[in-house]
């Protein structure tokens, strides 16, 4: 009923920068918060920021000053510029929408995730 597709993952050097993208698509009426969320090896997945529909941003304190979310409406995209990268942010990154869909309904979506790796 509604995909999210993430894509702009990759290999990078400690220090360098990556872009993702999450376009979503399918029964969409309009879409609330769009956020990243991450997860490591053995850890739990955990929020790295969210942005509201208006732009109203939220950053978890370990990406602050070097990541941005932003995202268009019109193309129901979110993305995550990330720079001056670190190994500790080496995860899956996994995309996150709440749709309203055609039929008025809130649903909660996740895409299937990006690996980002990042090399000392």
């Amino acid at each position: 009923q509604v995909q999210l597709v993430e894509s702009g993952g990759g290999l990078v050097q400690a220090g360098g920068s990556l872009r993702l993208s999450c376009v979503a698509s399918g029964s969409i009426f309009s879409i609330n918060d769009m956020g990243w969320y991450r997860q490591a090896p053995g850890k739990q997945r955990e929020l790295v920021a969210n942005i509201t529909r208006g732009g109203t941003t939220n950053y978890a304190d370990s990406v602050k000053g070097r990541f941005t979310i932003s995202r268009d409406n019109f193309r129901n995209t979110v993305y995550l510029q990330m720079n001056s990268l670190k190994p500790d942010d080496t995860a899956v990154y996994y995309c996150r929408a709440v749709v309203i869909t055609m039929h008025r309904y809130e649903l909660p979506s996740w895409g299937q995730g990006t690996q980002v790796t990042v090399s000392s």
